[in-house]
């Protein structure tokens, strides 16, 4: 599904005029996979096309930017991978989290492939360290591994002793099972009591939120995944009506009308990515660039949020925030 003129005009200022199809055919080409939608990342795609812009390439002058969403079908990406590979791209950006980058790994060993993913890279197979990443692959990782434990302590801190905690997860995405896993040790080590229910598309969703509710849960945490991300504006209007505060992995969510987020930055990941993308592009090998780690993390706050659920927000929370939205 290539939507390059569409996407050319999400970013307005930031977008880039396209030449002539006859000028493209001598481009740089990059692949850009990613299995949620357009229409719920263009914040991210203008990230990745800034810091592809450091390396000098512009996209629609010197770089074209062949887009592959998978609509929110992780089993979609596979099929997509293969389409860029047999378009001889020179560089794959696989983002979104592990599922792109191991479609992208399967389907070739020779491209470059710049991912973005929350589980360690050297347990995925994607690399062989971090430092050294060896082969066709190198990208940037944003420590979800270590943030999901903290989420949980943040939860803890939220609801009052005895709530249960709600966790929503897309088990589509392989990566969740490691989550859950590290998420049942931090509720036993706090000593709380967690009930963990599927989504992945709006359907599933409204049964996670009936379910949540009849296990009279205090409240949720949503375990990071790009689908769900995608369906954030119908996350939040399930937990408002369903008067429910939560903690969520992004803080996008938090700009749509949730009550708080804890996580890494995305956009920043999404820029690292592409400058990593331009540098390639320019003659360095992923072999020899490090995977990098995104560092950013930050607490996001909304008391009009707050507000409407009726929910007094902890002032040591209130403290601790990074912004404030009000």
């Amino acid at each position: 599904m290539m939507r390059r003129q569409f996407i050319g005009g999400l970013a307005g200022s930031a977008a880039w005029p396209l030449l002539a199809p006859a000028q493209q055919s001598a481009m740089a080409v990059v692949g850009f996979l990613h299995p949620a939608t357009l229409e719920s990342t263009p914040t991210f795609v203008v990230a990745f096309r800034k810091g592809v812009a450091e390396g000098g390439y512009l996209e629609g002058q010197n770089v074209s930017i062949d887009y592959r969403f998978a609509n929110g079908r992780y089993d979609r990406l596979p099929a997509l991978a293969s389409e860029l590979v047999r378009r001889q791209v020179d560089l794959i950006a696989a983002l979104g989290g592990d599922p792109s980058v191991v479609a992208a790994k399967a389907a070739t060993t020779s491209i470059p492939i710049v991912f973005s993913t929350g589980s360690d890279p050297v347990s995925l197979g994607l690399v062989a360290s971090l430092n050294r990443p060896g082969g066709n692959i190198t990208g940037i990782n944003q420590l979800t591994g270590l943030i999901a434990p903290k989420q949980l302590e943040l939860m803890h801190e939220l609801l009052p002793q005895g709530a249960v905690i709600g966790i929503i997860e897309n088990r589509n995405n392989p990566a969740v099972m490691t989550r859950a896993k590290e998420l049942r040790a931090a509720a036993h080590a706090l000593g709380r009591t967690i009930q963990i229910v599927n989504a992945g598309n709006k359907t599933e969703l409204d049964a996670a939120f009936s379910a949540l509710a009849g296990m009279h849960a205090g409240g949720f945490l949503i375990v990071g995944d790009s689908i769900l991300l995608s369906l954030r504006n119908h996350i939040v209007s399930l937990a408002t009506r369903h008067a429910m505060p939560a903690l969520y992995s992004r803080r996008e969510y938090v700009e749509v009308g949730g009550l708080m987020s804890y996580g890494a930055s995305l956009t920043e990941a999404y820029h690292l990515a592409g400058a990593y993308a331009g540098r390639i592009l320019k003659g360095e090998k992923p072999a020899d660039l490090p995977v990098q780690q995104s560092t950013k993390l930050e607490l996001i706050i909304n008391l009009k949020a707050a507000n409407g659920l009726g929910f007094r927000l902890p002032d040591s929370l209130l403290r601790r925030a990074d912004e404030v939205i009000e």
